[in-house]
């Protein structure tokens, strides 16, 4: 299967990347060598992404590899997905760039890179202002209501809930929101 003269694993890699199939995984557990190697596409979107980005380099692949099975990278890795603009996000939620996805002209993917990615911390204050402006006081759950199911895919429940009270302290520091006696939100 592989060589032992030392070219076999490369190839091993290059012949799954030829064939856009996943990498092979090691496992170097209890002093063995283990290699799991899959023979069919896992994702189609990742093959797709490999068909149209023929200029990556099998190290590219590798790491990209590892974020399509949503596995740890190194802080090495993250480092240079991050510096080449193939992922976006932080830790541990990470997802793939739309410098990636773009060329691959599927939908789908490009939809599920926009939940990843949402918006930019403005929209999300212009739009808790307008709704103040339009229904006046209001308290935080229907604040969580109107943003956290805009928020971006890769976040938790947790992340959102705290995003939301980011916002909500950013525009009351600039003065534009306050709250009050009653826990309710109002503009000043």
């Amino acid at each position: 299967m592989i060589e032992t003269q030392g070219g076999g694993i490369r190839k091993l890699f290059n012949f799954q990347r030829k064939r856009f199939f996943p990498m092979p995984d090691y496992d170097l557990s209890d002093g063995k060598v283990k290699v799991t190697i899959t023979g069919k596409i896992l994702d189609e979107e990742f093959a797709r992404i490999l068909i149209k980005n023929p200029q990556l380099s099998l190290f590219d692949v590798l790491v990209l590899d590892k974020v399509q099975k949503k596995q740890q990278v190194t802080d090495i890795e993250f480092n240079y997905l991050k510096k080449m603009r193939f992922i976006e996000g932080r830790r541990p939620s990470i997802y793939l760039s739309c410098k990636v996805i773009e060329p691959t002209n599927n939908d789908e993917l490009k939809a599920e890179y926009i939940a990843n990615k949402s918006f930019d911390d403005t929209h999300f204050k212009d739009m808790i202002l307008e709704y103040l402006k339009k229904f006046g006081q209001t308290k935080r759950n229907a604040i969580d209501n109107l943003i956290i199911p805009k928020l971006s895919a890769v976040l938790t429940d947790e992340q959102k809930k705290k995003k939301v009270g980011n916002l909500l302290s950013a525009l009351r520091m600039k003065g534009k929101i306050k709250t009050s006696a009653y826990g309710t939100w109002e503009l000043s």
